[in-house]
């Protein structure tokens, strides 16, 4: 399978695609941290060259419902929100059989330009890293996640500082990258899983296992008006959730593919 994991650096989810034989490649403005198959450029400027699957990670920051209050406060985060939002979208309709687009929890905001919600939320406790981190993934043509090692009962005797350690994270330069790396548990099983969907021949339909239930098969969109969403930014709501210490620290991290 050929396969594009897109705003990615780190190599760790081409990797895992890489050593089960497929064709894998990464893309991202910034070099690879592990030596492999990169291409360091703008990712819209390669989603048309016949790939079978897409697994994205695009930039979070403007996106996310942890920082919604700075929408109101920062008055130029609203058009960053809608160009992340925007490029968002460009991946979820890219020209690709099977896409699948991970990120964090969003705010209404960013829903409403991109069209619907996830279609799934996944935890690294469920793929064996006894750590609680929301990540929802949207998908086109592809089964839900299954998770593989659930250690949900061992996190739970942990302290917070280390069940939630990403979130406890120091501000600092690296903060971003640390936050923005996927789990190996859930890159394993994204390949394992995702990597035998379809009999592949490249730039190929996928045909999908039978044995799947409907729910599994396709992920089923939902739709962005079921969510009862606002565009009018002014109407924020003056109750809203307090932003943590940490996006307070991150709030002029400039939008880029990492």
């Amino acid at each position: 399978m050929k396969v594009l994991i897109a705003c990615e650096y780190s190599g760790i989810v081409r990797e895992a695609f890489a050593k089960l034989g497929h064709d894998a490649w990464s893309c991202d403005i910034l070099p690879s941290d592990i030596p492999g198959k990169h291409i360091q450029d703008d990712i819209l400027n390669h989603l048309d060259e016949d790939w079978d699957l897409m697994i994205a990670h695009p930039p979070c920051t403007y996106l996310c419902n942890s920082g919604v209050c700075w929408l109101k406060k920062d008055k130029g985060r609203y058009a960053k929100m809608q160009e992340g939002a925007l490029f968002f979208k460009k991946l979820l309709d890219a020209p690709i059989p099977m896409v699948a687009i991970e990120n964090p929890i969003m705010h209404k905001y960013s829903v409403e330009i991109i069209g619907r919600r996830q279609d799934q939320v996944v935890q690294p406790f469920m793929f064996g890293h006894p750590e609680r981190k929301a990540t929802c993934l949207w998908l086109k043509n592809l089964p839900l996640l299954k998770p593989t090692n659930n250690v949900q009962d061992e996190m739970n005797k942990l302290p917070k500082s280390q069940s939630q350690r990403i979130h406890y994270t120091s501000p600092g330069k690296d903060r971003w990258k640390i936050r923005s790396k996927t789990f190996e548990g859930i890159a394993n099983a994204i390949a394992e899983q995702w990597g035998t969907v379809g009999n592949f021949t490249q730039g190929a339909t996928p045909s999908f296992n039978k044995d799947l239930t409907a729910t599994q098969q396709v992920a089923s969109p939902k739709s962005a008006s079921q969510t009862s969403l606002n565009p009018n930014i002014h109407r924020l709501r003056p109750n809203l959730k307090k932003c943590s210490k940490a996006i307070q620290n991150e709030k002029v991290f400039k939008l880029r593919n990492h």
